[in-house]
Formats: C-alpha cells, structure tokens, sequence
C-alpha cells in the first residue's frame, strides 16, 4: 500500500536532499540480491531517520532489526564523535553482505554489529541509549519495548518502523485481523496510552511511531 500518490512521493524525494553514494549502491544491491528487498529504508526514510539523528545528536544509538544496514548507516549521521551504534539482526545469512558495507563508511567505527536474537541480546547491554530503532518481528515489538524502555535516556527517543502496517491497522466490517496486524494494533495502543512517553505517529512509508521519553514526575505516577 502506497500512502501517498507515487507522483507527490516523487515530488518529496526530488526535494529531500539525495541519498549518498554508498547508500545508493547499498539500496540497489538489496534489490538485486536479497529477498524482501521493500524492507529497506530507502531513500525518504532514510533521509528522515537522519535528520532526526542530527537534531537528537545521540551519544549511544541501538537498533533492533539491521536487515542490511541501509537505516543503521543514515542513523549514525547524527552520532556523537566518541558515540557507538549498536545494532542486532538475527539473520545471519545476510551478515557477508552487510559488513563490508559498514565496513566502507565513514562511520564504521562507531558501529557494533550483532548477529543474534535481539531478545537475548538486549539483557545483556549497559549503555544507556539516546535513540532507539526499532525495526524487526512485529509479534514482539512490546517485548523489545519493555526491555529497551530503562536503557533509555530520560528525554531520549524511541522510533518504530511499519506501525501503519500497509493500512491494514485501520480494521473495516469484514476484514480478516492476521497475527502481526494484530500486534502492530494493540503495540500502537500501548504506547499511545503510555504516560511515560510522548508521541506521535508519522505517515511516512509505511508509518514512524516517534516517542520522546518523559521525565517522570510525581503527578504523573500517582
């Protein structure tokens, strides 16, 4: 599903500032040699992603879900110079083509790349995080909210990738609910009604879930 007219998402592109080189080349080989290719980021996400990189100007980034590395290399734009992205991906089979890629930015040192499952993964981490980016398995996007949630910095931010689902969340008579959309719903109703947390939703691809974590106050954990 295309949320906006393929014309006016030409006309927005055209008028975001253009995707690197490096990323360019990445999108294209994605397409090319990986299955699920619409996955990626791609160019106005992904310009997205680091504008509010830069804005944040995080010291320590996590993302859960690399795929192959397009959004992990426009979220470290906006890194701090001593700052590290870590990011987890449990498909090892892409893990040949996603490193030499890191390996050719600018940015390779700043990141940690983890093959494993994030659920396992995340407990172990002691960083605490100014930006999180979460874009894996749907089904448990409220687990890896509730594990990343205290390894976020007060005022930090967390951004979620496909709350939009392909429109499929905006539920009419007769249709079938499938297990993910489910998740995807009720995740979008957790957060909503999450008073820790500041958010709003964008209709950008297939939908940014952006929360700004609050400083608790004693009115508001009555």
């Amino acid at each position: 599903m295309e949320l906006l007219d393929k014309y006016i998402n030409k006309y927005v592109e055209a008028h975001s500032e253009p995707e690197s080189v490096l990323l360019g080349r990445l999108s294209r080989e994605t397409y090319v040699k990986v299955l699920r290719a619409r996955m990626l980021s791609g160019h106005l996400q992904g310009r997205v992603l680091s504008m509010l990189s830069h804005m944040i100007k995080p010291l320590n980034i996590l993302e859960i879900g690399t795929f192959t590395g397009y959004s992990a290399l426009c979220l470290a734009e906006g890194i701090q110079e001593h700052g590290t992205l870590c990011t987890i991906d449990i498909n090892e089979e892409l893990e040949d083509f996603v490193r030499p890629f890191f390996e050719e930015s600018a940015f390779h040192k700043h990141i940690d790349y983890r093959i494993g499952n994030a659920l396992d993964i995340i407990p172990t981490l002691t960083d605490l995080y100014d930006l999180v980016f979460i874009d894996a398995d749907k089904i448990n996007y409220a687990k890896y909210y509730a594990l990343i949630f205290d390894k976020v910095t007060t005022g930090g931010y967390i951004i979620i990738d496909n709350v939009l689902w392909y429109g499929k969340v905006v539920i009419k008579a007769g249709d079938k609910v499938d297990t993910d959309t489910q998740a995807i719903i009720d995740f979008n109703n957790q957060v909503h009604d999450d008073e820790r947390v500041q958010n709003v939703l964008f209709p950008i691809r297939d939908g940014l879930m952006v929360l700004r974590k609050k400083q608790l106050t004693y009115s508001s954990i009555k």
